[in-house]
């Protein structure tokens, strides 16, 4: 449950490394469709696939058969870049989730730097919006970010959480302090509050002393935790997880 609302979090369930184990054979198996109507039976809120700029693992007729088939929100992670901007107003997912993406990074490595990239990410929240599409931005929880994200006229944030699922013991709680301050200051600017990036069975009871939480988009775990278990079970025991709401170290 929503630490300050007592409303179910909600779970989008991230597919690319789905598509990753395909490409990296080039076979047409496993599918992401497959997987994404299993994690939907399951009890998925939401699919999230990141349509990267190399086509590293979600290919474009991934995103086009997604949006047919699935009954629960398509949920796309892009970049600002023209021509996935255009598969995006083409295909018309529920949300798109602006990222940063670098061509060598093994995953994203952090938050969306809409200081930086200001003109660019506002254009595009703009264009994205008038298609009737909603959007988010993957943010640090940095209240200079943060501002700027209320500013573009983004619905939602997502916020990092990276670095805290990979730190532990006092630092790893200085991060959880950032992420609760970024999530409050988030919602008093009006944004809706999202979250995502490393979280696992280990790290979800802490993840889920964030408060405001409408979403978390997993992905990697919940697929790697599929391989032992298989799919529906993986999405289940996060959902469980979830569902148990904060727990403290």
């Amino acid at each position: 449950m929503n630490a300050t609302t007592n409303q179910p979090v909600r779970l989008g369930v991230n597919i690319d490394h789905v598509a990753t184990l395909r490409q990296v054979r080039g076979t047409e198996y496993p599918s992401p469709l497959e997987a994404a109507l299993v994690c939907e039976n399951a009890g998925a809120d939401g699919i999230t696939v990141h349509l990267r700029e190399d086509r590293r693992h979600i290919q474009d007729a991934d995103v086009y058969a997604l949006r047919e088939r699935l009954r629960i929100p398509l949920n796309l992670e892009m970049a600002c870049a023209p021509e996935i901007l255009g598969i995006a107003l083409d295909v018309k997912p529920t949300e798109v989730c602006l990222v940063p993406e670098r061509r060598e990074e093994l995953t994203t490595e952090g938050g969306l730097d809409v200081k930086g990239r200001r003109e660019a990410v506002f254009e595009t929240v703009q264009t994205l919006q008038a298609a009737g599409i909603v959007v988010s931005l993957f943010v640090e929880a940095d209240p200079d970010q943060l501002t700027l994200s209320a500013e573009s006229g983004a619905t939602y944030i997502e916020l990092h959480t990276g670095h805290f699922c990979d730190l532990d013991g006092a630092a790893a709680q200085a991060e959880l302090a950032r992420l609760i301050r970024g999530a409050e200051l988030a919602h008093e600017l009006g944004l809706k509050v999202n979250a995502g990036h490393g979280i696992n069975l280990n790290n979800i009871g802490a993840i889920m002393q964030i408060p405001h939480l409408d979403t978390l988009n997993i992905g990697h775990s919940i697929v790697a935790r599929a391989v032992m278990i298989g799919m529906s079970a993986a999405v289940e025991e996060m959902r469980t997880a979830i569902q148990a709401g904060p727990q403290n170290d």
